[in-house]
């Protein structure tokens, strides 16, 4: 009996030989096997060659099939990871009826006023050469207007220019204010820069505002205006911004009988009278005042109150 033994790092390889077989024994590392095969030929160096190369074979696909395992198993935690941790990337899903619905709510949707106006003044860089006016004051008490200018801001209001409000207070309208600096200052030489956000109370609106004429700040007001319901804001606004111009034209003199008691007293007594009105519709009676040349106007008309021979209780609503 004769035996031929092979070994390397990752195999071993021992034939046996007898008169008539031949006996095999191969073994790998990847894993621990053993492959025992008996083989009978008459030509065992035939035999040998063989068997030694399909032990070669066996061997590499051992090997291929280990590392294609290992790798696998790999790539399939890797895809649990990837799969359980959120993704920034992933598409949102697909829009529903309600998802439409809601959105189509959100589009027709208005703000309620009441919160607040984001009509924040625009805030400009230090470094621009254009005027902050929310913020500066250039040109204030720099120097006088024109002789011409004067004259038209100092220039005494016409009998016929003055309202009465039916409480008394007398006013000159927001248009005239206007008219008066444009005949000063002309049409786009002048205007009334916000100094900061509308605030919207229950009831009031109010904003600050600055006069600017000729690139120079004149005065500094805050207007105001009441309303009565959320959809009156819009128009309150804007009456908020005449408040404050006629606020401002003070400052320069115009229409300044107003704001003197003599002559507001001696315009009442010369100009305007107290009567009785009654509401057409709910027949309320109270006392208005109004311009002597002015008809009283609807819903209210002129109500004659009874006299003491009348007949009538002196009990009456009046």
């Amino acid at each position: 009996m004769a035996s031929l033994f092979f070994q390397r790092a990752g195999w071993a390889l021992q034939i046996t030989r007898t008169s008539r077989s031949i006996s095999v024994s191969f073994s790998t590392a990847f894993p621990r096997r053993k492959v025992q095969r008996a083989i009978t030929s008459g030509n065992s160096l035939r035999s040998s060659q063989g068997i030694a190369s399909r032990g070669r074979h066996h061997q590499a696909d051992l090997r291929t099939n280990f590392r294609t395992t290992k790798l696998y198993h790999a790539q399939q935690a890797r895809a649990a990871t990837t799969s359980a941790a959120p993704t920034s990337s992933a598409e949102p899903p697909p829009p529903t009826s309600e998802r439409i619905q809601l959105s189509a709510e959100e589009a027709v949707r208005t703000d309620d006023l009441t919160s607040g106006l984001d009509d924040k003044p625009i805030v400009l860089d230090e470094n621009a050469r254009q005027v902050d006016w929310a913020r500066s004051f250039h040109g204030l008490s720099t120097e006088a207007f024109s002789k011409e200018a004067a004259e038209a801001l100092l220039a005494p209001i016409g009998l016929d220019d003055i309202e009465v409000k039916p409480d008394g207070i007398v006013y000159l309208p927001e248009i005239k204010y206007r008219r008066i600096l444009n005949k000063a200052f002309g049409p786009g030489a002048w205007g009334l820069a916000p100094r900061g956000e509308t605030i919207v109370t229950a009831k009031a609106v109010t904003r600050e505002y600055a006069l600017v004429a000729l690139g120079r700040l004149v005065s500094v007001s805050r207007g105001e205006q009441d309303y009565f319901s959320p959809e009156g804001i819009p128009t309150a606004v804007e009456g908020c911004k005449s408040n404050a111009l006629m606020r401002c034209c003070k400052d320069l003199g115009v229409a300044s009988e107003l704001w003197d008691p003599r002559f507001i007293r001696k315009f009442i007594a010369e100009h305007a009278k107290e009567v009785w009105v009654e509401h057409q519709q709910t027949q309320k009676r109270r006392k208005i005042w109004m311009r002597k040349d002015d008809q009283v106007k609807y819903p209210f008309k002129i109500y004659t109150p009874p006299t003491q021979g009348s007949g009538r209780s002196n009990n009456s609503k009046y």
